[in-house]
């Protein structure tokens, strides 16, 4: 027992054949039963489809992933190219609170939506008055206001804490006296008053990012996205059928799919015409230079065995 536990450390799972894999529900379920299979979870991070960073890692969700992929992409770039990180755009899988102060921290405009952001763009959801966040509040006293114009008071305070052990504030807010309000069918369906939970920070991050997906830069920077990781992952699966990994291995899996990410950017580079057959000589050398740094930047940045960096470097 003390074997297999040092082997699955801090996940629930892990493969007999692949110890460093962890059982996953995948897309490519085709019993439709849910069933699970021994998988890593790939980060990519990519600029005009170019695959710029990749990380794997054990746990399904993208929540934990986004902190140690970007600390990853620094590391990557702070010895080799004079990089900034300015801003980060992704989907609402990483939009979090943990995140959003991670981001607010090291100065990085958060262009990530965060869940039900589309939602709330919708005119059933802002003509809504009975949702909590289209409630009025008022932040020098510190209360809510029903729709029928009582006030809902802070009653106390408490904490969630995540898988990653970020501890979230929130706070409680009570109605004085719901019996006999004629809104309460569509006001809510408890017993007792109503009560609420807020997370003001969060929210205050929700606001700024709202402000940054709603403005020009953000507008452009959304129609980009979808266009942006998931091509090269479509790309890599559909057209170059790159389904699964050749090796076993955290070690391995990485080398296999460096050498995949240096094969793609170097056709990338192709087919953009950075590198065109009319100057077979330059184009030789453009392509050996590339190949060249891709490796350095790969060896200088995975930790690997002394035959897995043969195996790169070949």
């Amino acid at each position: 027992y003390e074997k297999h536990l040092k082997i699955l450390g801090n996940r629930n799972s892990y493969s007999k054949t692949d110890p460093d894999a962890t059982f996953m529900r995948l897309k490519d379920d085709h019993m439709q039963n849910g069933q699970l299979k021994p998988a890593y979870n790939l980060q990519i991070g990519t600029e005009n489809q170019f695959i710029t960073h990749f990380d794997f890692f054990s746990n399904p969700t993208d929540f934990l992933t986004f902190k140690p992929f970007v600390n990853g992409f620094r590391e990557r770039f702070s010895g080799n190219f004079d990089t900034v990180l300015n801003s980060v755009v992704a989907d609402s899988g990483y939009g979090s609170e943990e995140n959003y102060d991670f981001m607010e921290l090291n100065e990085i405009e958060p262009f990530v939506k965060f869940p039900y952001f589309h939602k709330e763009q919708k005119k059933a959801f802002k003509n809504n008055a009975f949702i909590a966040q289209n409630l009025f509040y008022n932040s020098q006293k510190d209360y809510f206001v029903c729709p029928m114009g009582q006030h809902m008071e802070k009653t106390g305070e408490g904490s969630r804490k995540s898988d990653s052990g970020f501890i979230s504030k929130v706070s409680y807010y009570e109605a004085k006296n719901c019996k006999g309000c004629p809104l309460k069918g569509l006001c809510y369906n408890a017993k007792g008053n109503r009560r609420i939970e807020v997370n003001h920070n969060l929210n205050r991050h929700k606001e700024r990012v709202r402000q940054l997906l709603t403005s020009k830069e953000g507008l452009y920077h959304r129609s980009k996205r979808p266009i942006e990781p998931e091509s090269v992952f479509g790309q890599g699966k559909s057209n170059k059928q790159y389904y699964r990994f050749r090796h076993f291995g955290k070690d391995l899996i990485t080398m296999d799919f460096a050498i995949f990410a240096i094969a793609f950017n170097m056709g990338k580079m192709y087919n953009k015409g950075k590198i065109t057959p009319k100057n077979s000589q330059k184009s030789a050398d453009l392509l050996k230079i590339n190949l060249l740094v891709l490796i350095f930047i790969q060896n200088h940045t995975i930790n690997h065995a002394e035959t897995t960096n043969l195996k790169l470097a070949a």
